[in-house]
């Protein structure tokens, strides 16, 4: 085995008899004790494509792939399978799907195209239902219940007409021959649990498997681990209830606590050695945590230093302490003579990067987002790459339901579902289902006119995508489904005005590169899933990085601003029932409510917690004295995380607002040295 290795890390690396957990703290060096298991599990006798590494994440499970390959060099065929859990449940229904009545080619439906199909369900335009209508029926698909048990659980009006919309949902999706992302684990779940012969034949296709970020596990992803592993429980978990902060889309601690009930052989190991962070801000954060109750005892240490006192900045108000922030980070770098890719402005929510994005632009800071909407996500936009992917491929049979539906055209749930269930039966696409003389007995003969002469529409394009100038197909396309009118007909005069500039932004990027490439639309249409991915710059780039805090983990940043540590904010507290008559609650009620609120802060410290062990060498929390709340300026508090952090009260501005001019005139001073320095030269 490789040298370097702590002695907790060397002994989860070695234990191979039964099911083991890692508890695996912040900074403690997971990945490398997965990737080492790994090798160590080939060394002692494993098939290497026996084993399988799971993780949340394409871009760790790229990362793990990367790593393992350069610590054991193996040819393709033979290489552990190293994918997110969605991705492997894919693989389980493309091979044995046809068990529960899925063709080969099925369709996976993203979130924005299974809104529309919901929308139909809900007979409803409000965009707020429907986003909640998902957001409910994921996390009871999460939790492996069914419409008629989600139905009957039902806890007031609206959860029951959401769980009859989604029994209506899923005939729509089964009769397109489509799943969505959750069905990618319910579904392989159901394919176990009925077929034994199925889960006999996965146990020896994954004999050994190891998940990473454990903690974030579900129950349905619980249940597929354990109808994988089986009774030989040939596992390794690897996680930290510390970072818990999933708990709003369905991951549940209960699979940490479980384990050891399920798995009565469980071995645990503690990595507790942080390799990231100094020792001051590993020590703020170990008494943050200690407020949370504790399912295992667990202290980061580190053997780093004392390093930069942590910072505590109250500003004005958000304006204020946008201006303080960028002045500050620009006074550091510039004084460290860093480089702008080691400071990340992490923060609770999305819509707290517009004022630190105006003034980072105003300084000339550049900067990546994440967390965010990429352009290329943006409902327009993935409109018309419907279009180009339906111009490319056919087959595409999601590409065929959006373009088919947007702009709507007379082309109904129905007529889709006796298509879909047409294709099914003919195991071929819906666009090829569409012209075959046996699909005309489905449909009335209006249907069938108006769906083909959408197919034709799309031949004509088709033809001329292949040969004529990609501008003048491109404009005539979206002449002939008249977007611009559909926008205008369907959006608020603002939002439609927005949506039709993004779209010719779209347009004159896609004639600028036909037009430096030679290329026809049909050509460019062709690596349409590089298009999508255009505006995600280089995550090396020299830019600070903006951040919500959830998008921020597993990454780690030499400087770390923190900011909006405030009540409400830093906590975010969730929204009460308005309707909810607290004088009149039984004990119950109220000790269920209580119950809710802890578990709610409980997470909100395991996200502050994430956040502050995010960063290396320096760490400035910044909260606001007032700020704006639906054009009501409302007094605010310090988060009640800073107070837990037991900072000293002579830390940099913990007593004091610290005014912007300080900032601005330090980081003007030190140009003033650095530009004198240089002329004396």
């Amino acid at each position: 085995m490789s040298t370097g290795f702590n002695d907790a890390q060397r002994a989860a690396i070695r234990h191979l008899d039964g099911p083991c957990l890692v508890l695996a703290g912040a900074g403690s060096g997971k990945t490398r004790v997965i990737t080492h298991k790994i090798v160590h599990l080939i060394d002692s006798g494993f098939s290497p494509e026996a084993i399988g590494a799971i993780t949340f994440t394409n871009k760790a499970a790229q990362e793990m792939a990367e790593r393992l390959q350069k610590i054991a060099t193996l040819p393709t065929a033979r290489r552990p399978l190293v994918s997110t859990f969605h991705s492997l449940g894919m693989q389980m229904l493309r091979r044995d799907g046809e068990r529960l009545g899925l063709k080969r080619s099925f369709s996976i439906l993203d979130s924005d195209d299974c809104a529309g199909i919901l929308a139909g369900a809900l007979a409803t335009t409000d965009r707020k239902l429907i986003r909640h209508a998902q957001h409910q029926i994921s996390l009871w698909k999460n939790a492996l219940l069914d419409p008629e048990t989600a139905a009957a659980q039902a806890a007031n009006g609206i959860e029951h007409s959401i769980a009859r919309a989604w029994r209506e949902h899923a005939a729509t999706l089964s009769a397109y021959q489509a799943v969505d992302f959750d069905d990618l684990i319910l579904l392989p779940v159901k394919l176990l649990a009925e077929h034994a012969d199925l889960t006999q034949a996965w146990r020896e296709r994954l004999r050994y498997l190891l998940i990473d970020e454990y903690q974030d596990t579900n129950a349905a992803q619980y249940q597929l681990l354990r109808l994988l592993t089986g009774p030989r429980a040939a596992f390794t978990a690897v996680g930290d209830d510390d970072q818990a902060i999933y708990g709003w889309r369905g991951a549940t601690l209960d699979n940490l606590r479980r384990l050891e009930t399920d798995f009565p052989g469980l071995k645990l190991f503690k990595l507790e050695q942080n390799y990231r962070s100094s020792v001051t801000i590993l020590s703020a954060a170990n008494r943050l945590i200690a407020h949370n109750p504790k399912l295992h005892d667990k202290k980061l240490w580190s053997e780093h230093g004392v390093g930069d006192p942590i910072q505590v900045v109250p500003c004005a108000n958000e304006e204020a302490e946008a201006e303080s922030i960028v002045m500050r980070l620009h006074a550091h770098r510039f004084e460290r003579r860093g480089t702008w890719r080691d400071y990340a402005i992490l923060y609770r929510d999305n819509h707290q990067s517009r004022v630190f994005e105006q003034w980072l632009r105003k300084e000339n800071i550049p900067y990546v987002l994440s967390g965010g909407q990429s352009f290329f996500e943006r409902a327009e936009i993935r409109d018309l790459i419907a279009y180009l992917r339906l111009i490319a491929n056919d087959d595409d049979d999601p590409a065929f339901i959006r373009a088919a539906t947007t702009p709507k055209r007379g082309i109904g749930t129905a007529t889709l579902k006796a298509l879909g269930d047409y294709a099914g039966s003919r195991q071929v696409s819906m666009f090829e289902a569409l012209f075959e003389t046996g699909f005309e007995s489905r449909l009335a003969a209006r249907q069938l006119d108006t769906v083909r002469e959408f197919g034709e529409f799309i031949n004509r394009i088709n033809w001329r995508a292949a040969r004529e100038p990609a501008g003048p197909v491109l404009d005539d396309l979206l002449a002939a489904i008249d977007y611009r009118g559909w926008l205008a007909d369907s959006q608020d005069e603002k939002t439609a005005a927005t949506r039709w500039r993004n779209v010719c932004d779209f347009c004159d990027w896609v004639k600028k590169r036909a037009a430096e490439e030679g290329a026809t639309l049909s050509q460019l249409a062709q690596s349409i899933a590089i298009l999508s991915q255009l505006d995600r710059r280089d995550a090396e780039a020299d830019a600070v990085r903006l951040s919500t805090v959830h998008a921020a983990k597993g990454l780690e940043f030499p400087h770390v601003f923190v900011v909006g540590c405030e009540e409400g904010v830093l906590p975010h507290l969730g929204a009460r029932d308005p309707d909810a008559d607290e004088g009149g609650a039984t004990a119950e009620v109220s000790a269920a409510r209580a119950a809710g609120d802890s578990a709610r802060i409980e997470e909100e410290r395991r996200l502050m917690y994430v956040a502050i062990t995010r960063a290396q060498r320096s760490l400035t929390l910044s909260w606001c004295r007032e700020r704006s709340h639906a054009r009501q300026t409302l007094p605010q508090e310090p988060s009640r995380f800073i107070a837990e952090m037991e900072l000293s009260s002579g830390a940099s501005g913990v007593r004091a607002t610290v005014t912007n001019e300080t900032a601005r005139a330090r980081l003007g001073a030190l140009k003033d040295l650095l530009g004198g320095s240089r002329a004396a030269k």
